[in-house]
Parts: structure tokens; C-alpha cells; sequence
């Protein structure tokens, strides 16, 4: 099991804190208080994955075959996980809609990885893909933890069942992939990059499912999501970073698109949620600048960066881009891919050494 070379052991979380922080504040108490426990339970769960990463977890037995190995467990609305058992391979679905879109969800990201990269799962070698759904009750978040995924149910007046969004449940794998290759700090820059990366290949994996171009994609992260109530599309959006959501309870979408709108900050591990809106809207200008399915072009060069070795777990934004740079050249040559690539970084004001 890798850990983090920064701050903290990776515990990633959909939900950003600071659309929590937000929440708790609410006078009504049917907003405010699902979203302090969800503070409370994230806040444990992160203090866990770091002791896991002290004592050591558990080894997972793991055949390299190009097939997935799902299981999903039922939490029944408490916290021990992984919970109970209730669907594995191969077996037909239940009458439970949660639990049948869990299991599509993890089929969706290992189908985009081994089809589109010839990754075999998360960690490359055939790692079982464990989630449990029913987390909690009123959770409003899910997370990836080092070794398994976990949904909440949302408390269905802010946030509805996390697994709807199947964006969200590549978000959180995608962390995995990132944890078994470049291992990137979650904290500042390198920690946008984690988030964005997850971003990217969530927002990918919902492509490759409904079978989308670039220009026909929405380019959200987390449509569906939000309850009617909430006057929003998204978590975040790539296309058009900061215009998610704009409530009175929620607060505006504070994500920026360029580096002249970079937030600094000491919440949110530097807010890593937050400055990732930036590489994302590079990548998705990169996309759709080439066209057609943005996971065979801009995407292979997005992950040949991520898995080639050269990117540091303390990456910045300059690092990643010109590595992207090289990257493009690399695989494509000197083309169209090299030119959008140079010209999408240059847009968002990062500079490629």
C-alpha cells in the first residue's frame, strides 16, 4: 500500500470541505446538521486511513486477467466497513438501485482503463474493486479511503444518492490510480493535480459510457447530484470552472479557470478542490481542440503523464503541463495534439518550462 510523500495519507472525498463548512452554517437544521456529521465522519475516516498507513493494511489477492472483481457491500446506514455483502461478480442484479449502480460504476472505470490504456484495474496488476453503499445516515459524501470506495445516501435536501453520478464514482477510483503511480501530495498545487486528475478520468469514464465526442459532453463533475432545491448543475464544472452552482445556501462555485484567479489558501489542504478547476480547464481545452473521443487523444497523453514515471509526488502546475508538452510530442509528433496541448496550458496561464 503507497502513502503519500506530503501532508496526509490519501482520503479523498467528492464533497469538498468548504461547500460542507458552508452547509453547516445553514439556520434551518435539516441542512446544517447532515453536513456537520458528514464533517465529523470525514474527520474520522481520515484520522483511520492515516493509522493504516502506520500499522500497515491488509494484502488484497489480486489476478491480472483483464476482468474485474466487484463486490459490493451494504453499510445498512452505520460506519463499520466494509459492511455486508451483497453483490459480487457476475451476479445478476437486486432490486436495490444503489447498490446495481455501484457495481455498473466500477465496471464502467476498469472497462475505460483497460480498453482505452490496457490497465488492469486501479493498481495495474488485477486489484479487486471493493465499495460499500448506504453509508451512514444522511452522509453527504463519498470517499475513496487507500483501499475501497464508500457512498452515502446524501440527505435528500442538498445532496441526493451518490452513486447516480457515475462521473463520481470514476472521481473516486481515478484517486486510486493516482496513489499507485504518481502518488501525488494532496496538499497545494500537486494536490489540485491529484483532484483534477480525477476529475479528468471521471469525467472520461462518463464519456467512454454514453458514448460521447468532446463537443457532445457536458464536461460537469457530478450532475444529478444536487437536489432540486439547489440552484446548480454540478459540483464543478470544466468547461466553464466557477459556474457550477450558485445558491444561497451553498455559496457560489469558487472554483477559478486560469492562473490569474488562483486561490490561496490554507483550508482544504490548500485548496486542492478548489485551484483544480485550472488543469481541468486546460485538459478540457485541450480536448475539445482536438475533438472526437477525448479519452484517445488528450486522455492518453493525461495519463501517459500520470503513469510514465517522471511526474514527482511535489509536481506543480508548470511540472504537469510540460510534461503533457512532452508527452503529446512523444506519442503524436509534432501535430494537431502538440499544438492544442501547448495552446490549452498557455489559455490558463501556465507556462511550460
Amino acid at each position: 500500500m503507497t502513502t503519500h510523500g506530503g501532508f496526509e495519507p490519501v482520503f479523498c472525498t467528492i464533497v469538498p470541505p468548504h461547500v460542507l463548512d458552508k452547509l453547516a452554517q445553514a439556520e434551518d437544521p435539516a441542512l446544517a446538521g447532515p453536513a456537520r456529521r458528514t464533517l465529523q465522519r470525514d474527520a474520522f475516516e481520515r484520522t483511520q486511513r492515516r493509522l493504516t498507513t502506520v500499522i500497515g493494511a491488509t494484502a488484497v489477492a489480486a489476478v491480472a486477467d483483464g476482468k474485474p472483481q466487484r463486490t459490493i457491500h451494504d453499510a445498512r446506514h452505520g460506519t463499520d466497513l466494509p459492511g455486508h455483502k451483497v453483490r459480487g461478480e457476475g451476479d445478476k442484479p437486486g432490486k436495490d438501485a444503489t447498490v446495481n449502480r455501484a457495481y455498473a460504476g466500477l465496471g464502467a472505470t476498469f472497462e475505460l482503463f483497460w480498453r482505452a490504456y490496457q490497465r488492469d484495474s486501479i493498481d495495474g496488476g488485477g486489484l479487486p474493486l471493493n465499495a460499500t453503499v448506504h453509508y451512514d445516515r444522511d452522509y453527504n459524501n463519498a470517499f475513496w479511503n487507500g483501499e475501497q470506495m464508500v457512498f452515502g445516501d446524501g440527505d435528500g435536501e442538498i445532496f441526493l444518492d451518490f452513486t447516480i453520478p457515475i462521473d463520481v464514482i470514476g472521481h473516486e477510483l481515478a484517486h486510486g490510480v493516482t496513489q499507485y503511480t504518481a502518488n501525488l501530495t494532496y496538499f497545494g498545487q500537486p494536490g489540485a493535480l491529484n483532484e483534477s486528475l480525477s476529475d479528468v478520468f471521471g469525467s472520461l469514464i462518463k464519456q467512454y459510457t454514453l458514448g460521447q465526442t468532446a463537443a457532445e459532453a457536458d464536461w460537469l463533475i457530478g450532475a444529478g447530484l444536487l437536489a432540486p432545491r439547489v440552484t446548480g448543475k454540478a459540483l464543478r464544472s470544466m468547461k466553464e470552472p466557477g459556474t457550477a452552482y450558485d445558491d444561497d445556501v451553498l455559496g457560489k462555485d469558487p472554483q477559478p479557470a486560469t492562473m490569474d484567479d488562483f486561490v490561496r489558501t490554507g483550508r482544504d489542504n490548500g485548496g486542492v478542490h478548489i485551484n483544480s478547476g485550472i488543469p481541468n480547464h486546460a485538459f478540457y481545452l485541450a480536448a475539445t481542440a482536438l475533438g472526437g473521443h477525448a479519452w484517445e487523444r488528450a486522455g492518453q497523453v493525461w495519463y501517459d503523464v500520470l503513469t510514465g514515471g517522471e511526474l514527482k509526488e511535489q509536481a506543480m502546475f508548470a511540472d504537469f503541463a510540460t510534461l503533457t508538452v512532452k508527452a503529446a510530442r512523444e506519442r503524436f509528433g509534432d501535430g494537431e495534439e502538440l499544438d492544442a496541448v501547448s495552446k490549452a496550458w498557455e489559455q490558463v496561464g501556465v507556462r511550460t518550462l
